[in-house]
Parts: C-alpha cells; structure tokens; sequence
C-alpha cells in the first residue's frame, strides 16, 4: 500500500509540473514586458473567476492607477464585481533587478516573486480569499501576456493542497 502510495504521489508531481510553463520560453518574444512602464497611469480591465471545472463563477471590473518612483511602484486595483461587490488592493512593488520584481498587498500571505522574459511575467503567490465566510489561503501562478503597448492578457491558475481550485482571466488596457 505504501508503494502504491508513493508511486502516486510521484506519478501526480510529474504530471503536475510537466502542465508548467517556464518563463524561459519567453526569452526571445517581444514586446519587452517591463511592470515599469506599463503599469504607470491609468489601466482599466475586464475578467472572471472560474471554478476548476471551468465555470465562470464571476465577472468583474477592475480600474487600476500605477505610479512608479525609480525601481519602487505601487498599482491601486479597485474592483466591482458582478453582483455589486466592491473590493480594493493595492499591490506594493519593488523591481529587485532586471526582469525580477516582489510584491506586496494587504491580502498577498506570501509576497509575490515575478519575473519577465521577453513578453511575457510569471508572478508567483499566496493570497487570502475569503469564501463562504471563511478565508483561505490560495496559490496564484499568475501569468500576464503584453499584446501590445496597451493590451496585457493575465491567466492566474488558483490552487490549494497543489490541486487546482479556479483560474481568473483578465484582458488588461492601458487608458493612453
């Protein structure tokens, strides 16, 4: 039983790490994505959240104003959800070197740890989302996707116990 046991516990690690993306793969694409210069001024976006099965669970909003000082930002996300919730973040970043960032919020448990390749950021964190009057502690592996000087696709895959619970997709603009 305890063979069996580990033989799935390995066979389910592999498998999971084999559906990853490597930021490597972006190495050569362009547009460069630098958080910097994007995320400075007025954005607005648009998305949902899906369960793990792929239901849209909700649609949102989001404004958002960053404003960046040297290698220190800050991004205001105000969000309005589909049944009139409204929640606010804002994330504190810090560009640690070139193509390498950290963030923080109020809500972020783990900070997040971003990198840029080419076009494309990978930011890694744990966020505390409160669910049925509970507040859980989810996984983000957070990918964002510039299109353009004005156009940012972002797919956040959610887990918990390293099994997928949701995913949030978002098409972000810049207000040029």
């Amino acid at each position: 039983m305890r063979c069996l046991l580990l033989g799935f516990t390995v066979t389910v690690s592999l498998l999971l790490m084999s559906c990853s993306s490597d930021i490597q793969d972006y190495a050569d694409s362009t547009p460069r994505f630098a958080l910097e210069e994007y995320f400075q001024g007025e954005l607005s976006a648009h998305g949902m959240v899906q369960d793990r099965s792929g239901k849209v669970l909700r649609r949102f909003t989001v404004e958002m104003v960053g404003h960046w000082d040297g290698n220190k930002g800050t991004l205001e996300e105000d969000f309005v959800y589909d049944d009139g919730e409204l929640q606010r973040r804002v994330w504190h970043i810090e560009k640690t070197a070139e193509g390498h960032y950290i963030g923080t919020a109020d809500d972020v448990v783990v900070p997040a740890k971003g990198q840029t390749r080419g076009f494309a950021l990978n930011w890694r964190y744990t966020l505390a989302v409160p669910v049925d009057g509970k507040v859980w502690e989810i996984n983000f592996n957070d990918w964002m996707y510039q299109l353009d000087e004005r156009r940012v696709i972002n797919r956040a895959e959610m887990t918990k116990w390293g099994f997928k619970v949701g995913e949030v997709t978002l098409w972000i603009e810049r207000n040029i």
